[in-house]
């Protein structure tokens, strides 16, 4: 080397040099802002994935207690109907004079079963759509979780790629980033 200008240097050198010139915008550069994005893109599956997951949790309970409330609604049922029968075998048994009040109350206990009825069949129908609500977030949650695991796979492949400086292994990056990005997308649309 010279200060005149001249300078020599071997292939390694040269090469070298190529690299560090290439590097902020070759592979390793790419990989970086991927796997930024993708990382950024999986935080927001993630938290999707745990809303999915406290939302399934919340119906399932609401479903329990419309369950339960139907129960009660029918263990009122069954002792309006254990009162009802006692008054028509009241109508049977008693004096004549006595006949037309437990006449009455059979047939005001029969109306209040009706009554009773309805609403512990609301209920149940509310129970159920409760259960199906809790199936669909369980199956949303789901999703969300197949689009993060894609989407950490793909980083962890950036890693490799990076440090094997593999293009093959960065097109694996790529497509299973765009497979979490999809399973994303069907969790968002709720297939």
């Amino acid at each position: 080397m010279s200060g005149h200008g001249f300078h020599a240097h071997g292939p390694h050198d040269h090469e070298l040099e190529h690299q560090s010139q290439e590097e902020p915008h070759g592979m390793a550069g790419r990989l970086a802002v991927a796997t930024a994005l993708i990382a950024t893109v999986g935080a927001i599956f993630a938290y999707m994935g745990g809303l999915a997951q406290l939302n399934a949790g919340l119906y399932k309970n609401e479903s329990a207690i419309k369950k339960t409330e139907a129960a009660n609604q029918w263990a009122f049922y069954q002792a309006k109907s254990n009162r009802q029968y006692l008054s028509e075998l009241a109508t049977e048994i008693v004096p004549e004079a006595r006949r037309p009040f437990y006449k009455a109350e059979a047939e005001r206990r029969k109306a209040e079963k009706a009554e009773i009825q309805k609403k512990a069949e609301e209920l149940e129908k509310e129970s159920i759509e409760w259960g199906e609500k809790t199936e669909h977030q369980i199956h949303e949650e789901h999703r969300w979780q197949q689009a993060t695991t894609a989407l950490q796979i793909a980083i962890a492949l950036a890693a490799i790629a990076l440090l094997t400086r593999s293009r093959r292994m960065q097109y694996g990056v790529y497509g299973l980033a765009a497979i979490g990005v999809v399973l994303g997308v069907l969790a968002w649309m709720s297939i």
